[in-house]
């Protein structure tokens, strides 16, 4: 099975490094180290190195190699090198600026090996002025390039929480009603939400805390979801709110939240509105607790 997948990779390989060749006039192909951890590293490596019809670059993640395709009369492997390193990954020739790198994001910030720093000016081919305009002012935008990756991955991180926490207010709000049928449902749902967030795409500090929530989030969802019994449910939703807090802290919701606080079961809820509404006892003690903590983004 291992000998297949190899050579279904190296056909692929192969298949990329012919359509290349024939989009590119006076071809050479080489093969260099590149240092990166993941696809996202894949994605800018290739985008920075690629030139329409000029060069053309396939990073491979799990190898950190990369074969690169050029028109040798227009660029060379060093100056696609430079190119990549600006943006923000070394090779065994070139290392990215320091603050490029640290801009990266913390999944793409691989162990650093390459000793020789890159220049900012790069020689290309008097035939090729354009290019070299474009690469001199590279590194000025780079900075700005890294602010809108993290804006980018900040709102990507927003929309996938967004119908966790949104079921979870719904969960809360059932409790609220003593209505252990609906608190089910909202849980499926809750649970379901959990079951779509794609770990790779959060913000790092959201990322860790996902990685330390999960387990436990799933578990108490499930639990919730599989049992109508009120008493049983309120119970649950004790960690589950626990969880909930700490993941919430560190991913900005976009209005207020208020954290609040049950002196007769020493536990804590989320709510999105300042007024106390106790979902472990419902109408019996509808009032009873304070808001302890308000969560702004």
């Amino acid at each position: 099975m291992k000998s297949l997948k190899k050579i279904v990779m190296a056909i692929t390989l192969l298949l990329s490094v012919v359509v290349a060749n024939a989009q590119i006039k006076n071809a050479k192909t080489e093969t260099v180290k590149i240092f990166g951890n993941c696809g996202m590293c894949e994605t800018t490596i290739e985008k920075a190195g690629n030139l329409k019809k000029v060069a053309k670059v396939d990073w491979n993640a799990t190898t950190g190699m990369a074969t690169i395709t050029y028109d040798t009369k227009q660029t060379n492997q060093d100056e696609i090198l430079k190119r990549i390193a600006l943006a923000g990954y070394d090779s065994e020739k070139f290392l990215a600026p320091d603050d490029v790198y640290n801009n990266l994001h913390g999944c793409c910030q691989y162990d650093r090996e390459a000793k020789v720093a890159v220049k900012t000016e790069i020689k290309s081919d008097p035939s090729d002025s354009e290019k070299a305009k474009q690469m001199a002012t590279m590194e000025n935008h780079s900075v700005h390039a890294n602010q809108s990756e993290t804006q980018k991955i900040e709102q990507v991180t927003q929309n996938q929480l967004k119908p966790v926490f949104d079921n979870y207010f719904l969960l809360k709000d059932a409790l609220v009603k003593t209505d252990g049928k609906t608190a089910s449902m909202q849980s499926k749902k809750l649970l379901s939400a959990m079951n779509e967030i794609k770990m790779e795409t959060l913000k790092m500090d959201v990322h860790m805390i996902w990685m330390k929530v999960f387990k436990d989030l799933t578990a108490d969802a499930k639990n919730i979801s599989e049992t109508q019994d009120i008493k049983k449910q309120r119970e649950l939703f004790k960690s589950l709110s626990k969880n909930t807090y700490e993941l919430i802290k560190v991913s900005k919701f976009t209005e207020p939240v208020y954290y609040q606080y049950c002196p007769m079961q020493d536990a804590n809820w989320l709510s999105k509105e300042n007024t106390v509404k106790n979902p472990y006892y419902g109408s019996q003690m509808l009032s009873c607790g304070k808001t302890v903590e308000t969560i702004k983004q």
